[in-house]
């Protein structure tokens, strides 16, 4: 008897041992750091979770709550951030991230393809022209990533004025001789400089948020989408009449 009751002793230890530590596995805490909703993670969890933070630490990390999943994707780009590439990633994919060392490798390894592109992005974008509000990514549930790119095409356009200007400014000096024409000359620079003012007034309406599957992709689409603006773009009456009118009067 005195050998059955130390076993079964002995058994009880290890169900009790076994259930703490699955206690502390299941067991959710608030998480420190950058968060939309309210996520929770296991104390397992929020461990791998700072590992992984300070393991890519060039890259913003932004935990989403289960409940808060879809909101974070239809609002990414409003999480955007210029000096760092901003990771949305959810406590579901952080929990079993933490646990199955497959799933894992998988996810890190897409973490890790878009830390190893930030520095080409970082060059591509700004070779475009474009002012770069803020870029990132979001980690998706079918092993895949979403980048996106908030951009201000001003800047862009600014430079197409600037040359279109530039042009006709060089018309206008044939002129340059007459009084008059240098008076107006003088009174279209003054312009120039109100017009500055009426150019950031206008300033939101050239932001515009870029989505894409690849960072390659994203580069091609923000080259395109300030490609297609500066096409777009047409002078204004005033611009068109500089150096197309000239004064004959002596």
């Amino acid at each position: 008897m005195s050998m059955i009751s130390e076993a079964m002793s002995g058994t009880q230890q290890t169900a009790q041992m076994q259930m703490t530590e699955t206690s502390n596995r299941t067991k959710k805490t608030k998480v420190s750091g950058k968060t939309i909703g309210e996520p929770q993670l296991s104390e397992q969890a929020a461990k791998y979770y700072e590992e992984l933070k300070k393991k890519y630490s060039n890259m913003d990390f932004i935990l989403v709550s289960a409940d808060q999943k879809e909101y974070a994707k239809s609002k990414a780009a409003s999480y955007a951030n210029a000096n760092k590439m901003v990771v949305l990633i959810d406590e579901e994919k952080i929990e079993k991230m933490a646990s199955d060392e497959n799933y894992r490798k998988q996810y890190e390894g897409i973490i890790a393809n878009a830390a190893s592109g930030l520095s080409q992005l970082g060059k591509q974008l700004s070779a475009t022209g474009a002012k770069v509000k803020g870029y990132g990514m979001q980690v998706n549930d079918n092993g895949t990533a979403s980048y996106f790119a908030v951009v201000d095409k001003s800047l862009a356009l600014q430079k197409q004025r600037i040359a279109n200007k530039a042009e006709a400014k060089r018309e206008e000096r044939k002129a340059e001789a007459k009084k008059a024409k240098r008076e107006q000359q003088e009174e279209r620079i003054q312009k120039s400089r109100d017009k500055n003012k009426a150019d950031k007034a206008e300033e939101s309406e050239d932001i515009v948020t870029i989505t894409a599957s690849s960072i390659g992709e994203l580069i091609n689409k923000v080259n395109n989408t300030i490609y297609t603006s500066m096409s777009d773009y047409v002078q204004t009456d005033e611009e068109k009449k500089i150096g197309q009118q000239f004064d004959y009067v002596i």
